[in-house]
């Protein structure tokens, strides 16, 4: 019985982030302020959207979305304002733009490189070439290996 009331307040544990204070009255509004939720990041938990973290600034954010939201602004100017303020780094999904088009593109060249020079240093070694003794130096060994 202990168990199944661990597993069940972990799986609802997600649901309590957002309070029953930010819940906006109008339901079509409060389901737009969780989709956007969903695709802002926690700047304090970093892999996780505003809309399921506990931290005190994915607070702040929802109720600023919700602001944004009953003001009237659109989805896309709601987001566009956030980021704004806190960057494109507050974004789950960033946009791929020439500003950065570095982070976007490090990824797949840097796999790309290191496919190559595995490749490299995997392939079959090519034979190594011994250069034939003189008949000066074979005596020479010879001598050696007969002491």
């Amino acid at each position: 019985m202990i168990r199944l009331l661990c597993v069940l307040l972990t799986l609802a544990s997600p649901l309590w982030a957002v309070e029953p204070d930010e819940i906006l009255t109008d339901p079509v509004l409060e389901e737009r302020a969780r989709d956007i939720s969903k695709g802002l990041r926690c700047l304090v938990c970093r892999n996780e959207n505003i809309d399921s973290s506990n931290a005190g600034i994915a607070k702040d954010l929802r109720i600023l979305v919700r602001e944004r939201l009953v003001l009237g602004d659109s989805n896309e100017q709601v987001i566009d304002y956030v980021v704004d303020r806190y960057g494109e780094f507050v974004l789950l999904k960033p946009t791929f733009s020439m500003k950065n088009m570095i982070p976007w593109l490090a990824g797949p060249v840097l796999l790309l490189l290191g496919l190559i020079l595995a490749g490299k240093f995997i392939s079959k070694p090519k034979p190594v070439q011994v250069a034939k003794l003189t008949d000066e130096e074979e005596q020479r060994l010879k001598d050696i290996l007969d002491k």
